[in-house]
């Protein structure tokens, strides 16, 4: 993983996550999907791209099942989208690079924020 992608854990969320100032993209993720492997290359483009204007992050769902199970989380991989503590949008299953961007600009701060 790079080191502009966060790892979330069940000890982390609420700082992390819940309490950001700005943006946070949740990649809901195990390390046995063979489709969160794919779309992992383009998450870390994602968490460099949006660097200062979003916080991008994966949470291992065999790791936190807790959580996952607060949000719903039944497929993954599943990207949720939080701001100010709630989640503002979706997106399960795979998907392009470009349909990831697309996915976040619209939620991304427009200018740097402290994360």
């Amino acid at each position: 993983m790079s080191e502009n992608v966060r790892v979330f854990t069940q000890e982390n969320w609420d700082a992390e996550v819940l309490k950001s100032e700005g943006p946070v993209l949740v990649d809901f993720w195990a390390e046995w999907c063979a489709p969160c492997r794919a779309i992992a290359p383009s998450i870390e483009s994602l968490a460099k791209t949006f660097d200062g204007r979003l916080k991008v992050g994966k949470l291992n769902v065999d790791d936190a099942d807790e959580i996952a199970g607060r949000y719903g989380i039944r497929s993954i991989p599943t990207l949720l989208l939080f701001r100010g503590g709630k989640v503002v949008d979706q997106k399960v299953g795979g998907a392009s690079l470009p349909d990831l961007t697309r996915f976040v600009e619209s939620h991304a701060s427009p200018a740097a924020v402290r994360t």
